[in-house]
């Protein structure tokens, strides 16, 4: 499920934001706002 999918990305952003350097973060930053705007236009739609 999508709100599964973004959570798990949200902690390992965070995780990410501790160990990885910074173009990782910006990565997995990218991948989660893409995610939750998909999030969105599904809610939007229901």
């Amino acid at each position: 499920m999508l709100i599964d999918q973004i959570c798990e990305l949200r902690d390992k952003l965070n995780k990410s934001i501790l160990t990885e350097d910074y173009k990782v973060t910006y990565e997995l930053s990218i991948q989660l706002d893409e995610l939750i705007a998909e999030y969105y236009k599904q809610k939007c739609k229901d």
